[in-house]
């Protein structure tokens, strides 16, 4: 199975888990009338609303190429993840307005302990399936997926404030007090918390739709290439990539001797590609655009040749950040390997 398929599939877990979440939380909120429990169970109804909006993206994505999208149908999920991050934002505005009115108007509280029981079961369940989730999210590189795995963990992170907050509440109403303003106060704080979580979900879908570079998948290209490096790669630069989804394009300039044939360039080529490919299997899709070297690499260049202007000196340095530069390849910007 593809990792499309699977990132789908355990997508409708994530949607099973937040109905059943949904009802276990209102009933613990009609049990208690707490504040901070109506504003988890408010949240839950959000997760089932993007879990299912991200059940959808993720079967677009998984779509081959067609006609009219011929780089396939990943940027979907960036849709998706903005999606999901605007209704987080709207829930903590909701939940926030919510509680200023239930601080000046506070209603009965009871049977917490109850209530505190069921709230803490549920952020189990997020907590160990939103983990699972940014792992493979991050693994098959799905901003869908990963953005549903931080929005369970976000759940649960304002799930373990809540249970602190009422465990407060309940240990200061058995002591007598009326601390139903604690509840109201917590539950602020935490439409707050998820309010910034949302913000955070739609930065980074702004920034995946602008294709913004990905360090970390520069950076680990780059490693493969210098594993896989042969003689005949004098040079590598214009590194770029673009990700539709879990899927990536990379392209990039690889600078050949021109004493090579055209089947000798291909044939290295296909190394570059296959090195990439046993890294991110079907996932990943190269463009190599060859260079024929000049006068100037030959200091550069091990390989004997018989148009050798110059006599070989030392390899180039493949570091990312030179790679990603489009220009390296002028004499004035090569950066050598120090001898010794």
């Amino acid at each position: 199975m593809k990792a499309a398929d699977e990132n789908y599939e355990f997508q409708k877990v994530i949607v099973v888990l937040g109905f059943t979440l949904l009802i276990i939380k209102y009933i613990a909120y009609f049990l208690t009338g707490s504040v901070a429990i109506f504003t988890d169970a408010t949240e839950s109804i959000v997760n089932v609303v993007a879990a299912c909006i991200g059940m959808y993206a993720l079967y677009l994505s998984a779509q081959p190429p067609d006609k009219t999208h011929p780089f396939g149908h990943g940027k979907i999920e960036i849709i998706s993840s903005a999606i999901e991050g605007t209704m987080i934002m709207v829930a903590g505005g909701l939940i926030i307005l919510e509680s200023v009115q239930s601080f000046f108007n506070p209603g009965e509280i009871s049977d917490l302990d109850i209530g505190l029981v069921l709230v803490a079961l549920a952020a189990v369940a997020n907590y160990v399936v939103g983990r699972i989730a940014i792992a493979k999210g991050r693994k098959s590189r799905s901003p869908a997926l990963e953005a549903s795995g931080k929005h369970l963990c976000s759940d649960t992170y304002s799930s373990v404030g809540i249970i602190i907050g009422l465990i407060v509440v309940y240990v200061a109403m058995y002591l007598g007090y009326d601390a139903r303003w604690l509840d109201s106060s917590i539950a602020v704080v935490f439409g707050v918390i998820i309010m910034y979580t949302g913000f955070g979900v739609i930065r980074k879908s702004a920034d995946d739709t602008m294709d913004r570079a990905d360090e970390e998948l520069i950076k680990e290209v780059s490693d493969i290439i210098n594993e896989y490096r042969h003689d005949d790669w004098i040079d590598v630069y214009n590194l770029r990539m673009i990700k539709y989804g879990p899927k990536i394009y990379i392209d990039m300039k690889v600078v050949f001797p021109r004493t090579m044939t055209v089947g000798m360039v291909d044939a290295e080529k296909a190394e570059i590609d296959e090195a990439v490919t046993a890294k991110y299997g079907d996932s990943v899709e190269t463009s190599i655009n060859c260079i024929p070297c000049s006068d100037f690499h030959c200091r550069h260049c091990s390989r004997n040749c018989f148009q050798r202007a110059m006599e070989f000196e030392s390899k180039l340095e493949w570091s990312p950040t030179r790679m990603v530069n489009p220009h390296t390849h002028a004499p004035g910007n090569l950066v050598t390997i120090k001898k010794g």
